[in-house]
């Protein structure tokens, strides 16, 4: 279980638990895992911490992909790998859970927005790279990764419920007269 450290964390926190826990039947870890990325989002330079050889911010999830390459991308070590895929997965399900109007709906726009498909593709596979350094010090976190990547559409999912149900909390609904 990670440490609280983000004011906001118990609010998330509750808000996940609610939908993967009781309604998807997601595990404990996860929930914590999630609330604590939702926490490290909502702080806006965290969005795109990603910056090109220049200092620009990487938006294109193609290109993020490719700047966690150690041998045909910008990544310096494989380690500096680890790190940007757990990015990518956790932008990608951050998007794709939390911003639905970030996402490309037509899959043959011309649009520079991913696709629901694309946010799925790159970030299972991106936590299941992250779950692949299973020695040493990351022996233990590991499988957390690799449940991730196995029930991602489930936590996407799980967070858009999530984003409804705070939606209709801070929007109820007019009484009816």
């Amino acid at each position: 279980m990670q440490v609280q450290t983000h004011p906001l964390e118990p609010f998330f926190h509750q808000a996940v638990r609610n939908s993967y826990e009781g309604r998807l039947g997601l595990s404990p870890e996860i929930t914590g895992y999630v609330s604590h990325m939702l926490c490290d989002f909502a702080e806006s330079e965290n969005l795109f911490r990603l910056r090109d050889a220049k200092g620009r911010p990487i938006e294109k999830l193609e290109e993020m992909v490719r700047a966690s390459d150690p041998i045909l991308g910008t990544a310096r070590s494989f380690i500096a790998e680890r790190s940007i895929r757990k990015y990518i997965g956790d932008y990608a399900l951050f998007l794709a859970g939390m911003c639905p109007e970030a996402i490309e709906s037509d899959p043959n726009s011309d649009s520079k927005k991913p696709t629901l498909a694309d946010l799925i593709r790159v970030g299972k596979e991106s936590y299941y790279v992250v779950s692949q350094f299973n020695v040493f010090e990351y022996e233990k976190e590991a499988p957390l990764y690799g449940q991730l990547s196995n029930v991602f559409e489930h936590c996407i999912l799980g967070l858009a419920i999530a984003r409804r149900d705070l939606w209709r909390a801070i929007n109820p609904p007019a009484p009816v007269h």
